[in-house]
């Protein structure tokens, strides 16, 4: 039977059309119609590296409630606290659009013990419309995204939480490979208007900071990200939105780079954005909420992030006209708190109602977004179990840090100075500017010492970003030590020659400065130098000496075979550490420890030395940067 042309046309163009619907798993099945030219508002309620972070915690501050500066304390942050801000404004707002901008998983004892699935269960009571994977997603290899994705998927949410990433390609070896459950992108409606969602994960971080399968490959953010857009805007989706995993750097990259993208959302560079009235708090906004950028074309892009910890709901109104293009985008990073304020000098007095009030209304003065939240007793309830199983590993007590122990990767005042959550009194540390983090620091020396016990170790090896938070001074639990080193790393033992030690630490900084990776940054054990940001790679480093078995610091000797100890992750070449991968055969040797563990160990010998429970900061000539020459971004 004949076919006439007419009909040979029109097949052929619904061929057309159903082929480009399919292409390399985009779901872009419910694009097939009509797309009506009007305005559309929507109001994005936001939040990126939770990090499992599900409990509250408390923050201090100063102010005047009529009797001069006192400094007050409140509970804050808290997932159940998201949960219940995010469904409130969820219910009150016009075309409410949740997402997740990725590291969900990693950094707290709830991950440890239960692989993700008290985040999972935490996130399916609020149902979120996306999540796009980040770095973190990765340290278990892709069957450790897989497994999350499976927890994610058994909640009660009425549609699953679309997963979307869209320079991420799954090798044969991965359990995600020609799967559909992550797509590159996804078409939503609101109205009768359709706009477009695109994931992005960071592509060299995740690669080479985190254990993603050795097939499965990342492209690049800029080209992948056009790429989807002008898919999308070929088949008429003028509205579009970048869900990143990519950091702030480059989020503002990406707006300036890409035409036709509207709204970015992000997250991985933990950013703080808001108003300069939460300085007076001790807290240190990175840029506006939202920054507001030109893309290529010249038209307005807006830029969130909701900094990190379960501490801030980000609350995004964005408006398009009738031709796609961002009229206006405004909002508030909702820093999520109690309404139990207490002083904290001791004996004081009880804070009355009217001081809570006078509190708050000061808050609201100084333009500081503090929004008073009640738990939502859903979340709550689902993480009870998780809570008890955790309180009961946790709460163990292995010693006293006599001070606050700072945590920073990369030294002076240009780079990731704004992460520590002890606020000011670290990111704004005279010593910490000049020599690096103290916690940092004090774990190097933990695996040196982990390391001369198991095989007389000279040197050990720590990256900065793999040590997750600060130290409060107080007491160091067992919980704290989880949280401070939450990946599964262990322990290895590698044979240097003094000329390989000096090419890896080359290797880390230039993982700084050519990479833009902070947590590359080495901080070692037994070995201290000097480093000068502004020369060039294998000119940086000088005065590079090693400790010996009497104490004393004398010169590597770029001959001599030293034992280094350090974990699996940079051994393999993580964080840009290529020198330390090309050591094999007998010249590697797993240890068989855990990291965190050594940590722990090294804290309970110090408690067993003269019954004292003291986790102190080292002497300064114990640093490994003695001195730090830098330079601008």
């Amino acid at each position: 039977m004949l076919i006439n042309k007419k009909k040979q046309i029109f097949l052929l163009s619904m061929l057309s059309t159903l082929l480009v619907a399919c292409n390399d798993d985009n779901d872009h099945s419910n694009v097939d119609q009509p797309v009506e030219a009007k305005p559309l508002e929507l109001n994005i309620l936001h939040i990126n590296d939770h990090h499992s972070h599900l409990d509250e915690e408390s923050i201090k501050f100063k102010t005047n409630v009529g009797t001069g500066e006192e400094e007050f304390s409140v509970t804050s942050g808290g997932f159940a606290r998201v949960a219940s801000l995010i469904n409130q404004l969820a219910a009150e707002k016009k075309n409410a659009f949740k997402i997740h901008a990725g590291d969900a998983i990693t950094g707290d004892l709830y991950y440890n013990l239960t692989d993700g699935k008290a985040d999972a269960d935490a996130m399916n009571t609020v149902c979120f419309d996306t999540f796009t994977p980040g770095n973190h997603e990765f340290d278990s290899k892709d069957d450790g995204l897989k497994k999350f994705i499976g927890f994610l998927d058994q909640g009660t949410c009425k549609e699953k939480t679309r997963v979307l990433t869209a320079n991420v390609s799954f090798g044969a070896s991965s359990p995600l490979y020609k799967t559909n459950r992550i797509l590159k992108s996804q078409v939503f409606e609101k109205e009768g208007v359709k706009f477009a969602v695109i994931g992005l994960t960071v592509a060299k971080k995740t690669k080479n900071s985190s254990q993603p399968n050795a097939d499965t490959l990342f492209a690049d953010e800029i080209e992948t990200a056009q790429k989807e857009i002008n898919q999308y805007k070929a088949q008429g989706i003028k509205n579009i939105i970048l869900q990143t995993h990519v950091g702030y750097d480059l989020d503002q990259q990406l707006a300036k780079s890409l035409t036709d993208v509207d709204v970015i959302i992000g997250g991985d560079s933990h950013t703080l954005l808001g108003p300069d009235g939460l300085k007076k708090y001790g807290m240190t906004p990175e840029g506006a909420y939202p920054t507001q950028l030109r893309n290529k074309d010249g038209q307005l892009v807006c830029v969130a992030q909701a900094w990190q910890y379960s501490y801030i709901v980000g609350d995004l109104n964005v408006k398009f006209d009738k031709n796609g293009n961002l009229e206006s985008c405004n909002g508030t990073p909702h820093v999520l708190i109690g309404n139990n304020f207490t002083r904290t000098a001791k004996d004081a007095k009880a804070v009355t109602e009217t001081e809570k009030q006078a509190i708050l209304a000061q808050f609201k003065a100084d333009n500081a977004p503090f929004t008073v939240v009640t738990p939502l007793q859903k979340t709550l309830d689902v993480l009870k179990p998780y809570q008890e199983q955790k309180k009961s590993f946790a709460q163990k007590i292995v010693g006293q840090a006599t001070d606050n122990l700072c945590s920073r990767r990369v030294p002076g005042t240009q780079r990731d100075v704004n992460r520590s959550t002890l606020g000011d009194v670290c990111n704004k540390n005279t010593h910490v500017d000049q020599h690096g983090g103290d916690i940092q620091q004090i774990i190097a020396e933990a695996f040196l010492q982990q390391g001369k016990t198991f095989f007389g170790a000279d040197i050990s090896f720590q990256n900065g970003g793999g040590v997750r938070e600060d130290v409060a001074l107080g007491d160091v639990t067992v919980g704290k030590i989880y949280n401070v080193l939450p990946f599964k790393n262990t322990l290895l033992r590698l044979d240097l020659s003094g000329a390989e030690v000096k090419a890896t630490l080359e290797d880390a900084i230039d993982g700084v400065i050519a990479q833009n990776n902070t947590g590359s940054y080495p901080y070692t054990g037994g070995l201290r130098w000097n480093v000068d940001f502004t020369k060039d790679k294998g000119q940086r480093l000088s005065q590079i000496q090693v400790r010996n078995a009497s104490g004393q610091y004398e010169n590597l000797d770029l001959n001599k075979t030293y034992k280094v100890i350090t974990i699996d992750f940079l051994a393999n070449g993580g964080d840009y550490y290529t020198t330390l991968k090309t050591i094999t055969g007998e010249r590697r040797l797993d240890v068989g420890l855990d990291y965190a563990e050594a940590f722990l160990k090294y804290a309970q010998a110090l408690a067993g030395q003269e019954g004292q429970k003291k986790i102190n900061k080292l002497a300064t000539t114990e640093y490994s940067t003695q001195l730090f020459i830098d330079k601008a971004k």
